[in-house]
């Protein structure tokens, strides 16, 4: 059996999307570095996935080259369902994703993987915004059951009276509600759709998915396609990593109030939730705690994961990719993704749980 093999497939689709590499040749030395181990390495390593990662991926590629100036390690952003079905086709040492592998992916990576299958490690925290173009309407909010009925295209225009009882101090336009989802497989809209299947059970009624559910929106690729869509469209209302969000986005009903995504606000979310059962010992995939009524908790949050082999057939390719993931999980890499990407940094605990995790890692 051979792990993390590269077959032509798996080839072509690392060929779409945008690549991120950092590579060694022009690195500072090492002196002036923060450094992810003691030990040197080079070799490269190949991921790809989660578009959400995107901007945390440039950040950490960037500080682990000064780390490790001989190692070139690329990041091909394609969105979380290609990121793992690369890893489960061996064409990538590790990939990003906002979901954890289901049931039957978890069977399928053993193929490359070995018997002990895949890990996730958490190593971004982030809210999912829901950002609008409305004119002369700031602050919007809404509730839960307004949102997936918006989603669920059975509210269809501004002046609804479910979206007025949520803005009672708002002048709404009679225009038509433009829905903007993602095209292809996203983590992100798995998160989304899991936080309206918790928090909105008698108003949305779709099983959480990678692929958008409800017809007649408008439809656009990977985060950046979503945000660019929504900005460009008056009446349009999309989802997307808060990372790419600059312009107005909704104030979403937790309890008795309205609260604005912040990474505070959605790593409380984080610290409420509980161990996903994965069948791999120690492992960090999370089910959130989507449906809190916490004050000043943002519960539309994903947690995107590197998810990476429990085995690999070469030695020195297990330690690059032990060496990189303890580098992401580091104080300097959370703070170096928080930086580039206003993300929420894990916590001393669950960075403590992340590196006993990584260090089981076998190779050769």
């Amino acid at each position: 059996m051979t792990f993390c093999r590269f077959g032509t497939t798996a080839a072509i689709a690392l060929a779409t999307g945008l690549v991120l590499t950092g590579c060694g040749n022009d690195a500072p030395t090492r002196a002036n570095a923060p450094t992810a181990s003691s030990a040197e390495f080079s070799g490269d390593l190949k991921a790809s996935g989660a578009s959400s990662q995107e901007s945390a991926m440039t950040a950490w590629l960037a500080g682990y080259q000064k780390a490790q100036p001989g190692v070139a390690v690329s990041y091909d952003a394609i969105g979380s369902g290609g990121g793992r079905e690369n890893l489960i086709a061996g064409a990538v040492d590790f990939a990003g994703s906002d979901a954890y592998l289901d049931e039957e992916e978890r069977e399928a990576v053993k193929e490359v993987c070995g018997p002990g299958g895949a890990i996730h490690i958490p190593v971004y925290i982030s809210p999912v915004a829901i950002p609008y173009t409305l004119d002369g309407v700031d602050g919007l909010q809404l509730g839960p059951d307004t949102l997936a009925k918006i989603f669920d295209q059975k509210i269809t225009n501004w002046n609804d009276a479910a979206i007025a009882a949520d803005n009672p101090d708002a002048t709404l336009p009679d225009l038509k509600i433009t829905v903007v989802n993602r095209s292809d497989e996203s983590g992100t809209t798995e998160n989304f759709m899991e936080y309206l299947t918790a928090a909105a059970p008698d108003s949305w009624s779709y099983e959480a998915d990678k692929k958008w559910p409800v017809a007649g929106g408008e439809a656009a690729a990977k985060t950046t396609g979503v945000v660019d869509v929504v900005a460009s469209t008056e009446g349009a209302i999309g989802y997307a990593d808060a990372s790419a969000v600059t312009g107005q986005a909704a104030k979403i009903g937790v309890g008795a109030e309205f609260v604005d995504f912040s990474p505070e606000a959605a790593a409380k979310v984080v610290d409420a939730s509980t161990p996903a059962d994965t069948g791999v010992e120690g492992d960090l995939a999370l089910d959130l705690a989507r449906d809190t009524t916490e004050s000043g908790a943002y519960p539309i949050v994903l947690v995107s994961y590197e998810i990476a082999c429990s085995s690999y057939e070469d030695a020195t390719r297990a330690n690059l990719v032990k060496d990189f993931l303890h580098y992401v999980v580091s104080e300097e890499g959370q703070a170096a993704a928080s930086d580039a990407a206003g993300s929420a940094s894990i916590s001393p605990d669950l960075r403590t749980k992340a590196n006993a995790l990584i260090d089981t890692i076998q190779g050769g």
